[in-house]
């Protein structure tokens, strides 16, 4: 079985993929959709995919504030995490996402990825992210 990492944004959904011996994460897709609340097939696709990857468990970004506060955008999140909850009938993990963007920004300049290029995969790298260090962070707790 595999995990998905899953950076949720307004209007895009980065998804991530692990191998199936949990080591790696690698970006898969990106979800787009017109209006932010219009979720049913963002879910829809979603769900297409853990099928498709035999996913056991999903790790969703939870973007915190820096002092450790929530905003609006958390709010959401935290809905949408119940949706998928209902939706796929598996869990949702939160993991924190902070500098998760600035991380994938970054790793794009040094691979060269020309500024107007870089909104195109953002998001599927940020879910890269997220979902790399979930399997780290479970990796080092269970060599403890």
């Amino acid at each position: 079985m595999r995990k998905m990492g899953l950076d949720f944004g307004s209007k895009t959904v980065g998804v991530a993929i692990s191998d199936p011996l949990l080591i790696t994460a690698q970006g898969i897709e990106i979800v787009r959709r017109k209006y932010e609340d219009k979720l049913r097939q963002t879910l829809a696709r979603i769900e297409e995919l853990i099928v498709a990857y035999e996913v056991d468990e999903i790790i969703l970004g939870y973007p915190k504030n820096m002092n450790d506060s929530l905003g609006e955008r958390a709010e959401k999140t935290l809905a949408f995490q119940e949706m998928l909850e209902r939706r796929t009938g598996l869990t949702v993990q939160l993991w924190d996402e902070r500098l998760t963007t600035v991380a994938a920004d970054k790793a794009m300049i040094e691979a060269g990825i020309r500024r107007e290029n870089r909104k195109e995969h953002v998001d599927k790298i940020a879910a890269v992210f997220i979902l790399q260090g979930y399997l780290d962070f479970c990796r080092n707790k269970q060599s403890e």
